[in-house]
């Protein structure tokens, strides 16, 4: 029998008032009890991370999403004062850090340009999962599950029907992470946690 999980959305985005992709994918995240949106830009608009309060976070939930724009191949610099604060040594990593042992870890972006410009033959000549090595190393360091991304691309070209389309992929997505119905291994197959959920559907 599947357990609900607890999933942890980290969400960076410094002109969230400005958003019209990231409006969207939040205005679809599912309400539950065992979802916690975290919205670092409020939270800490003087980039004073709190790392216990972060810490107690973590160790509450099961699955973490680093939700944000795909700021010039990274993410906005608050992500990775977070980041830098929170995952401390003994604790996320090293000698005695197994606090984030197990737990799954993703990035949601929005990004600009097409997938198809995110390849070696691309205008962006690496692909996404490329730009994200650094999360994936932080998540294996700290013993944790990494996953491919969840990705909205072309956001300056979706029309109101395409962006209500990856909304609602999202808030499918998660509805299925927060029943457990999957094997943690599989989707790191696929190149975009996109390609598992619509690939995967029961």
């Amino acid at each position: 029998m599947t357990r609900k999980h607890n999933i942890l959305i980290l969400f960076a985005h410094p002109r969230f008032e400005r958003s019209r992709a990231n409006a969207r994918l939040v205005r679809h995240i599912p309400k539950s009890g065992h979802i916690t949106f975290h919205d670092l830009y409020e939270r800490y608009p003087d980039f004073n991370v709190n790392p216990a309060y972060e810490k107690d976070l973590l160790a509450r939930h099961d699955i973490i999403v680093w939700h944000h724009p795909f700021y010039w191949y990274g993410a906005p610099p608050l992500l990775k004062q977070w980041i830098d604060v929170t995952l401390e040594f003994g604790w996320a990593y090293g000698p005695g850090g197994t606090a984030l042992k197990d737990k799954i870890f993703f990035n949601t972006i929005t990004s600009g340009g097409p997938r198809e410009s995110y390849s070696r033959e691309g205008h962006h000549q690496f692909t996404v999962q490329d730009f994200l090595t650094p999360f994936r190393r932080t998540a294996t360091l700290c013993h944790a599950v990494y996953w491919p991304p969840f990705a909205v691309h072309g956001t300056h070209r979706l029309d109101e029907a395409g962006l209500q389309e990856q909304a609602l992929q999202y808030q499918g997505l998660l509805e299925r992470l927060l029943a457990g119905d999957f094997d943690p291994e599989t989707p790191q197959q696929y190149p975009y946690l996109n390609d598992w959920f619509n690939q995967t559907k029961p």
